[in-house]
């Protein structure tokens, strides 16, 4: 007896012998088929119940009638009857677009082996129709996307349109490529191999199978699968590109790509295997992979599943892949670009966050803010140092915001400070400009084409060139990774004195009873230990270069490892800064009952929302955690951007305080022809010490 059941969209026979096997063993032989014959998708099966695969419910498929598990086949079912089997990791919808039976609104339908995916689970229909209702969509052209977008993009909340001259431009990239094809030219990629393989032409019945083939055995990526924030964001670029319409891709191709963006159906794709030329060949062919229909897809609606079943789940189909279109879908920087963008606005949050950060430091161990003179920065006027000078001014004591534990300490003996509170805007300052140079190289290469070859439909021509190297945001991601490193170097050394109470006069490692409580000394351990971490990554991936291909890609970027690299260092500078701010808020209450700025008090404030003082040891790595979220989410500064703002344009910022830093006569030696003196003519004189509140500063 034999018997035909479908599984998650397939259908298996199952020999039944006599037919005297219950209906709970039929569905366990099939699961376990469809297990061996789909690993990928099947480990999701098995997650659950001890590796044993459990059944919600068998049903015939003829009338939807449902079955006993305790009955005999022989007793239910005819020899080379049909039944569908379905599993507690399956939805009620989710069988594919020939579901059978009834759908059931138990909320044990609704279970899943992945717990990470349940709030998912349960919110996916409001979240559904929050996006189909949604009038925040991006709309792409291949121009214009910024870092900011693309992150928007990576929440699942915003879905993509193409721009209609984005539509057109595809149209007649794709149609160029038709009429390379009728006029059976040859052309590489399209009617060639690649790589090695570039001179063999491939005849006309086998180049669907070319690019297919191309897919398969390009994806051949290695190590953990990209969080599918990421994924979104690499979709999302790649989409981006192609919007261009130098790809070759047909449209409705593309929007098969963008309906998968839009449902949230994402391939894995591993994160180890590009060398960053000829493009991010490795990862990207994961993505076209799962939208064949292959490997392994998530979404909101199967969790990590087989990705043709993931498609079906979702009312989509697998594409199929014209000539051309397999290599317009993987040859590109995508990878590369979607991890810098990412690193980029995580740097950008955490260096503002840090200036913040080193003013509170500076604050409780009793520092001047006279090295911050707008004069003194003037003198050597980088954007950066003039920027976080003026934010540090704008943070401690002022006449806008006076400080009670700055006047303690105003006829203090102390004539400088250590280079890690006065020098922070000569090396916070040069982070910043680092930023901003490798801000603009990515959102280049954002929206850049990236495909080898070029196709122009203007010019009626395909050409073979090199705008898959991954050079250019390779060498900014090393470079970026060097520059915010310097961030945590600085607050590991301010760490060290606020614990150190040789060095900032408070209790030792800032907790009393010293020796019974060990306070911060293994905080100050960690960010000595994430900052030694970050001098080997900070070596760069760039300079090495490895021949692929057999001599053919001759040069690479080795951009993949340096975007990586770069998160990594990023992320333990997010976490040297929460406890550098941690200890900086322990070290106030050491202070008390005098008072900070208004806008430092803020910053106090915030913290102690989610971490209380530290009056004896605790567990202390939920309180870094809980800091480090904040400083993630942009929290700090959001404190104290208001008050930033605010002084933004006051001339009188500056009370230039008596200080042992500082010597002054009554009267000023120079003559006057030099006070108001411009060395550049085209320039009207200005009072320099009001010049850099004109600068502008974007916040």
């Amino acid at each position: 007896m034999k018997i035909s059941a479908r599984v998650r969209g397939e259908w298996l026979q199952i020999p039944c012998k006599d037919g005297n096997v219950t209906v709970s063993w039929l569905a366990e032989e099939a699961v376990r088929r469809y297990v061996r014959l789909h690993p990928v998708s099947g480990d999701v099966l098995l997650a659950t119940n001890n590796n044993k695969p459990r059944m919600v419910e068998v049903r015939k498929t003829g009338g939807c009638v449902l079955l006993d598990p305790e009955d005999n086949v022989v007793d239910v079912l005819d020899d080379n009857d049909f039944v569908n089997v379905r599993m507690e990791n399956d939805l009620p919808d989710a069988v594919g677009p020939s579901t059978i039976g009834p759908t059931s609104n138990s909320r044990f339908d609704y279970t899943l082996s992945d717990s990470m995916i349940l709030s998912d689970k349960l919110d996916a229909v409001a979240n559904d129709q929050l996006t189909a209702s949604s009038d925040s969509d991006i709309v792409l052209d291949g121009y214009h996307l910024t870092i900011k977008q693309l992150v928007l993009l990576s929440k699942g909340n915003t879905k993509i349109r193409l721009r209609k001259i984005a539509e057109d431009r595809v149209t007649a990239g794709r149609q160029l490529v038709e009429a390379i094809l009728k006029d059976n030219k040859v052309a590489y990629g399209i009617t060639t191999g690649f790589g090695k393989f570039a001179r063999t032409v491939i005849s006309a019945d086998k180049l669907e199978e070319l690019q297919e083939n191309l897919i398969r055995s390009h994806s051949a990526g290695v190590g953990q699968p990209l969080s599918v924030e990421r994924v979104r964001m690499l979709m999302a670029l790649r989409i981006n590109t192609l919007a261009k319409g130098y790809s070759g891709i047909s449209l409705k191709t593309l929007n098969q790509v963008i309906s998968a963006f839009n449902s949230s159906c994402l391939p894995w794709i591993p994160e180890q295997g590009t060398v960053g030329a000829s493009g991010d060949l490795a990862p990207l062919s994961h993505l076209a992979l799962g939208m064949l229909g292959e490997g392994k897809m998530w979404s909101r609606r199967t969790g990590w599943a087989d990705a043709k079943y993931c498609l079906e789940s979702n009312g989509l189909e697998p594409i199929k892949l014209g000539a051309k279109e397999g290599l317009a879908l993987i040859n590109g920087t995508q990878l590369i670009t979607a991890l810098g963008a990412e690193a980029v606005d995580r740097c950008e949050s955490i260096a503002k966050q840090a200036d913040v950060v080193a003013a509170l430091s500076l604050e409780v161990l009793k520092g001047t803010s006279r090295a911050f003179d707008s004069d003194i920065h003037q003198l050597r006027p980088h954007p950066g140092q003039i920027n976080v000078a003026r934010r540090l001014r704008s943070l401690l004591h002022s006449q806008a915001y006076p400080s009670a534990i700055a006047e303690s300490h105003r006829f203090c003996n102390r004539v400088q400070d250590a280079y890690t509170l006065r020098c922070c805007p000569q090396v916070h300052g040069i982070v910043h400009d680092t930023i901003e140079f490798v801000h603009k190289i990515i959102k280049t290469e954002m929206n850049s084409a990236t495909d080898n070859p070029i196709v122009l439909p203007e010019r009626g021509e395909i050409i073979s060139a090199g705008n898959f190297h991954g050079e250019y945001p390779a060498k900014a991601l090393d470079y970026l990774a060097i520059g915010v490193h310097e961030l945590a170097s600085m607050s590991e050394r301010r760490i060290e004195r606020l614990v150190n109470p040789v060095l900032s006069e408070l209790p030792a490692f800032l907790v009393r009873e010293g020796g019974l409580n060990s306070g911060f000394m293994i905080a100050h351990c960690t960010a000595a230990s994430l900052v030694s971490e970050n001098k080997v990554l900070c070596h760069p991936s760039s300079v090495d270069s490895l021949s692929t291909s057999a001599g053919t890609e001759d040069h690479v970027s080795m951009g993949g490892f340096a975007a990586r690299k770069a998160l990594q260092v990023v992320a333990n500078v997010e976490h040297v800064i929460a406890i550098e701010l941690l200890a900086a808020c322990q070290a106030i209450e050491f202070l008390r009952p005098l008072k900070t700025t208004v806008p430092l008090e803020e910053v106090y404030r915030t913290v102690r929302a989610v971490v209380r003082p530290w009056d004896k040891d605790r567990y202390m790595a939920p309180d870094i955690e809980a800091v480090t979220a904040l400083l993630k989410e942009g929290k700090i500064w959001n404190s104290v951007k208001g008050y930033v703002d605010a002084v933004k344009d006051y001339l009188d910022l500056e009370s230039r305080a008596p200080s042992p830093t500082s010597v002054s006569l009554p009267h000023s030696v120079a003559p006057s022809y030099l006070v108001h003196q411009d060395d550049d003519e085209k320039n009207p004189p200005t009072k320099k010490h009001c010049a850099d509140h004109q600068h502008k500063d974007n916040e």
